[in-house]
């Protein structure tokens, strides 16, 4: 019996997706970029040429309209791939990535990252299974800021920064990020979001000194759950 196939009527589940061991297990040539907090990654214009994956630290991905307004779209992490685009025959970049924090960044060049997913089936679907995960999670963000509270938006973005699930400590910890930019992801003001920080400090829902980082408690999950 093959590998993978049914045993005693059950089929086994695939692996989790590794995205280092995808990407090293060819040795495919890639180059290792860091970026300070602040600093851009790739502007909207720009080529789109490569798919970039964090290492570490963490990525806004926004967009700039007509009239200079920005939108955040996402807020990336470790084990994230982005600029995707380039796969799909995308000529520029649709939006920015911008560092939140000091990040460790894998660039792929489209040709090289084309070739090694024609390459290697299993891992290649994986990979895709991957992305579809992440972009269900950005149409959710979206859907977050069309129907919920700025309230409940921004309990929200810390559960998401602080890679909620993920981790398996009571206690998890946002990266520093300025109220500016939590601001832009909940599509409020920085005054909105300097009260609800200090009302979930109140309540018991985070660790909060005033400043960013700050450790969050499961109990602000209530915050999200609660109609």
């Amino acid at each position: 019996m093959q590998p993978g196939n049914a045993s005693n009527g059950r089929t086994r589940a695939a692996p989790a997706f590794n995205a280092q061991a995808f990407l090293d297990s060819s040795g495919v040539a890639k180059t290792i970029v860091e970026y300070g907090r602040g600093e851009t990654i790739f502007t909207q214009g720009d080529p789109c040429e490569d798919v970039l994956y964090i290492q570490t630290g963490g990525v806004k991905l926004s967009v700039v309209s007509k009239t200079g307004r920005e939108a955040v779209v996402a807020m990336l992490g470790p084990g994230d791939f982005f600029g995707e685009g380039c796969l799909a025959g995308q000529p520029v970049r649709m939006g920015s990535a911008t560092a939140i924090t000091p990040s460790v960044i894998l660039v792929v060049g489209k040709e090289k990252m084309l070739r090694l997913l024609h390459k290697q089936h299993a891992m290649s679907d994986r990979f895709i299974s991957h992305m579809l995960s992440r972009n269900i999670r950005i149409e959710e963000d979206l859907i977050d800021q069309l129907f919920n509270s700025s309230e409940k938006r921004l309990a929200r973005a810390l559960l998401l920064l602080a890679r909620y699930g993920k981790q398996a400590t009571p206690a998890r910890v946002v990266p520093k990020i300025s109220q500016e930019t939590l601001a832009e992801m909940v599509g409020t003001t920085r005054s909105r979001v300097n009260f609800f920080l200090n009302k979930f400090k109140r309540l018991g829902f985070i660790e909060y000194n005033g400043e960013i980082p700050l450790k969050i408690n499961s109990s602000l999950l209530s915050v999200v759950l609660h109609d």
